[in-house]
């Protein structure tokens, strides 16, 4: 029986906030003159994994993107509409602020800088956690085994000594595979049962 963690990671998408995609590509359809799945697909070529190692700051994730989508909106409206798909998941946030000072708290997440500085201020729990590891500030992305290592480095835990929860299954076995002690986030109540069972 391993004791309890010494450090809790969790992932930021559909663990403290959600994302509806279906949302975010009928609003810029709508606003490009181009239906849900139109804008979709014409997105689905930009470059979500380049924004999100950082390689594309606020001005390159919106020409990228209007220029997917044959428009070009200004500044201020397009980053609102990048980040109008979020909501923040109230009930989990009693749970994640019951582990702060039990257990060091990080975050590693796939993100890119402008729906940072949008879920930040809607977030002040993330000024409680060790470590923010996001990927377009460390370059690195999930599930390369380089972004965990560096959130073991930072957390100054080995591996069985870090319980990370994510809602994709592929991050979480990558995880795995390094030895960390990984879980599918599903619902703040199976949260719940899962630090129980983790004996926090």
């Amino acid at each position: 029986m391993l004791p309890p963690p010494r450090a809790v990671l969790l992932d930021l998408g559909n663990v403290l906030v959600f994302h509806d995609n279906a949302l975010l590509f009928r609003e810029l359809g709508a606003r490009a003159g181009l239906s849900r799945s139109e804008a979709e697909q014409r997105l689905s070529g930009t470059g979500w994994t380049a924004a999100n190692r950082g390689l594309l700051g606020a001005e390159g994730i919106r020409r990228d993107v209007c220029g997917s989508l044959g428009v070009d909106l200004p500044a201020e409206e397009f980053n609102a509409l990048w980040s109008s798909h979020f909501t923040v998941h109230e009930a989990v946030l009693p749970r994640v602020e019951g582990l702060v000072g039990r257990v060091k708290l990080g975050l590693l997440s796939n993100t890119n800088v402008l729906h940072v500085d949008f879920l930040r201020p809607r977030l002040p729990v993330l000024e409680r956690f060790d470590h923010l590891l996001l990927s377009c500030e460390v370059g690195l992305v999930k599930p390369e085994p380089a972004f965990y290592q560096e959130a073991l480095r930072r957390l100054d835990c080995a591996p069985e000594e870090v319980a990370f929860f994510d809602d994709l299954p592929e991050y979480v076995q990558a995880a795995n595979a390094l030895g960390l002690r990984g879980h599918v986030f599903t619902t703040a109540e199976a949260f719940d049962a899962q630090l129980k069972a983790l004996g926090l």
